[in-house]
């Protein structure tokens, strides 16, 4: 082959790949995250310093959709998976929105942990509501235009208003065409604004603001807590973060001298839930060198996790819990680690 030749090839393939880069195809891709130990993100005044570590797991995802290169990679490489878009966000929902949502999604599952350790160690805790985040906006409603995403609304027709569930009794008293006039809270400015009762575009004979809403409920806790997690979204590290700050709050210590990983949302109620991506949290515990991993009955994540750890030859064990209970009553059976091994 000629050097002209030659030279055209590598020009035609290197335009082909450039344009290939640029081609967006609508799948995320979801890969082994990283864990994080809790210690240092989570600091309760007075509390106990634990022998081993408590870490939480995630999974790493593009920030938007993939290229072909992308796509044509993951199709041979082990546990990279290709999600569809709408699996990923609902339809319409933008980057700033899917950010949000997600990093509100932390602040909350901090919260609960938060109340729920402190219960089960018998400590002070009080409850303060503020009123309702706004989480997303519907496209072609008024809200759209007169709200933003995280907007905090603390009064309604200039009532106080404390919860969602408030919220949504003031607007099916009222009927389309109404306006509802809103107090709230905008990067540290008051304003007023009127919105218009309407159909949803999906469901005409159903009426709204057209907006996606959460309580803001603040806790007050004594010994205090700081958690510092701002780099990581989503209420998956639930019960990671619970049995940090419990462990921190109480005598003793539930690691026992473990690395000690897992994954699950919790409830006010203590109930661990499922969550995604489990496979590539059990290969980024692996890689922490844990030697337990705390996943969820549910939805089959324990199952799915037990496959993966058996998969990728980890000797780390799976551990099934449906409750904080359960995660505690597995832990206070760990013997110190170096006795009798």
């Amino acid at each position: 082959m000629s050097k002209r030749k030659i030279y055209t090839f590598f020009i035609s393939t290197g335009i082909m790949l450039a344009i290939l880069n640029f081609i967006k195809l609508p799948y995320f891709l979801n890969l082994p995250g990283d864990a994080y130990e809790l210690a240092p993100i989570v600091k309760v005044e007075g509390g106990d310093a634990a022998s081993g570590k408590f870490m939480m797991t995630t999974v790493g995802v593009s920030r938007g959709e993939i290229n072909v290169l992308t796509y044509l990679w993951a199709q041979v490489a082990p546990h990279h998976d290709l999600i569809p878009s709408e699996n990923m966000r609902p339809v319409g929902e933008s980057d700033k929105e899917y950010y949000y949502r997600q990093l509100h999604m932390m602040d909350m599952s901090q919260n609960v942990a938060t109340a729920v350790a402190y219960e089960k160690a018998g400590k002070q805790i009080e409850y303060q509501y503020n009123g309702v985040f706004v989480m997303s906006l519907i496209e072609g409603m008024d809200a759209e235009n007169k709200l933003e995403i995280g907007d905090r609304i603390f009064k309604v027709e200039g009532n106080p208003l404390e919860s969602s569930e408030q919220f949504i009794g003031y607007v099916e008293k009222m009927n389309a065409g109404d306006q509802l006039e809103l107090s709230l809270e905008r990067n540290g400015e008051e304003l007023t604004r009127e919105v218009k009762i309407s159909p949803f575009p999906s469901d005409p004979d159903k009426f709204g603001v057209g907006i996606s809403l959460v309580t803001d409920r603040e806790i007050d806790v004594e010994p205090e807590v700081t958690i510092d997690a701002s780099a990581v979204g989503g209420p998956s590290a639930g019960l990671m973060f619970t049995l940090e700050i419990y462990n921190q709050l109480t005598s003793g210590d539930l690691t026992s001298g473990y690395k000690i990983a897992g994954t699950g949302t919790i409830n006010y109620d203590g109930v661990v839930g499922p969550i995604g991506g489990i496979s590539h949290k059990i290969i980024a515990a692996k890689r922490a060198g844990a030697s337990y991993f705390l996943a969820p009955v549910a939805s089959s994540n324990y199952t799915d996790a037990k496959n993966t750890a058996e998969e990728i030859g980890t000797e780390m064990k799976v551990i099934p819990v449906d409750s904080l209970d359960d995660a505690i009553k597995f832990l206070q059976t760990l013997q110190q680690k170096g006795k009798n091994q």
